[in-house]
C-alpha cells in the first residue's frame, strides 16, 4: 500500500493535500495523525505544523469500478463511448455518451435496465459496497420520464371519462414511481401497484 507523510498548518489542510496528491476520496485512505499543530511563543515563534501519515487503501473505488465495468462491456461490443459520473446523496448517476447507442437501451429500456442491474452487482462484488447506481444512455431516462408523465396524464383523463380503472403494462420500479408521483395529487384518480416482479403493474383507479 502506498503511504506518505504530509504536513500543513492544520490536520485538515494536510488531509486535503494528501487527497489531491493521491487523487482519491477520503474513504479510500487511512489517516494516522503523527503530530497536532502547536503555536509557539506569542503564536509566532516556534510554530509546529500538523503531521499525518496517509496510506492509500488498495480497494477499488465504487466509481472507478463502475466505469471500468462499462468500458469493458462497450469495448467488447465494439462501441466507443464517454462516461460521465455524478454523485448525488446516496445515488451515483452514470451517463454514457456516444454514437449509435440504441443497442445499450433496447426495447423500452429493457437492455439499459439489465445493464444497470449487472453494473450494481459487479460493483458490489468488487468493492463490498451496496451501490445505488442509476445508469443512463444519451438522456434516455429523462425522455422516458417525460413520456410516462404525459401517458399518466392522458390515462387519468381516460379513466375519468370512461369511469373505469386502467391497468398499465408491466414496468420496473423506477418507471412505476414516475406514474405514482405524477398522479399522487390528482383530484379524480389514485394509483396502486399490483402483481409480482417482473410483471408488476400500475393501476389507475377513480377516487
Amino acid at each position: 500500500m502506498e503511504s506518505k507523510v504530509f504536513t500543513a498548518k492544520t490536520v485538515e489542510d494536510a488531509v486535503t493535500d494528501a487527497l489531491k496528491e493521491f487523487r482519491v476520496l477520503r474513504d479510500e485512505v487511512e489517516i494516522e495523525i503523527l503530530a497536532e499543530p502547536k503555536s509557539g511563543l506569542f503564536g509566532l515563534l516556534g510554530t509546529k505544523d500538523a503531521a499525518i501519515r496517509v496510506t492509500k487503501i488498495d480497494k477499488p473505488s465504487k466509481n472507478v469500478t463502475a466505469i471500468e465495468f462499462l468500458e469493458n462491456v462497450c469495448e467488447a461490443m465494439g462501441i466507443e463511448v464517454s462516461i460521465q459520473v455524478e454523485d448525488k446523496g446516496d445515488y451515483t448517476y452514470l451517463s454514457i455518451q456516444g454514437n449509435a447507442l440504441g443497442v445499450l437501451i433496447g426495447r423500452r429500456g429493457e437492455t439499459l435496465d439489465a445493464l444497470q442491474y449487472l453494473l450494481n452487482l459487479a460493483v458490489n462484488r468488487q468493492t463490498g459496497e451496496k451501490p445505488h447506481i442509476i445508469l443512463d444512455v444519451e438522456g434516455y431516462r429523462d425522455k422516458r420520464r417525460e413520456t410516462l408523465e404525459r401517458l399518466a396524464g392522458n390515462l387519468a383523463k381516460k379513466a375519468k371519462r370512461t369511469q373505469r380503472s386502467i391497468v398499465l403494462e408491466p414496468m420496473n420500479p423506477q418507471e412505476r414511481r414516475i406514474i405514482h408521483t405524477t398522479l399522487q395529487n390528482h383530484p379524480y384518480v389514485s394509483t396502486a401497484s399490483e402483481g409480482e416482479e417482473p410483471y408488476r403493474k400500475v393501476v389507475i383507479k377513480l377516487k
